[in-house]
């Protein structure tokens, strides 16, 4: 065999029809393992992490997981306007709540909300030291079924549990 047929073979090669059949199958299994990867990926949420969800982040300047809560905050608030005490504290029960889920969702360790809050400091939360007074309000009115919040108190500790959800940037 010489040098030029060498060179032929390899740049033309002869193929035998069986070995047509067996490219045609691998090529269909490449086929078959590219689409099951794709319709994994699109099934799963690891794209969505990888890609989408930094995408949502960068153009919002929000957290992804982080919900708006505004609907909800609304309607905290309408509680509080209509001036029964029984509102006004299921109020203030549902804007801790709130607060709980978003140190939660935001990766604050603990198993209760007092355990988070006392992890938190000042650059987290500004007010921190009136969020946890306003907790211990909270825990008065779980546990004690005698106590009696008054109006005036009851704004103030929802204030104060307003200013730390902007400051966690939920509102």
């Amino acid at each position: 065999m010489t040098l030029d047929n060498i060179i032929q073979f390899i740049l033309n090669p002869v193929l035998p029809d069986w070995l047509l059949i067996v490219k045609f199958i691998f090529l269909a299994l490449n086929l078959f393992f590219i689409v099951t990867i794709a319709l994994v990926l699109l099934r799963t949420t690891w794209l969505k992490r990888l890609i989408f969800w930094d995408i949502k982040e960068y153009l919002t300047f929000r957290h992804y997981g982080l919900p708006r809560i505004d609907k909800k905050w609304v309607k905290i608030k309408e509680k509080l306007d209509t001036g029964s005490e029984p509102e006004a504290k299921l109020a203030i029960i549902e804007a801790e709540a709130i607060l709980n889920d978003i140190l939660q969702k935001e990766g604050f360790l603990g198993q209760t909300l007092e355990e988070r809050l006392n992890k938190l400091t000042t650059n987290v939360i500004e007010n921190i030291e009136e969020v946890r007074e306003a907790h211990k309000v909270c825990l008065n009115i779980v546990h004690d079924i005698s106590y009696r919040l008054d109006m005036k108190e009851s704004k103030r500790v929802l204030d104060v549990y307003e200013k730390a959800l902007v400051d966690l940037e939920a509102l």
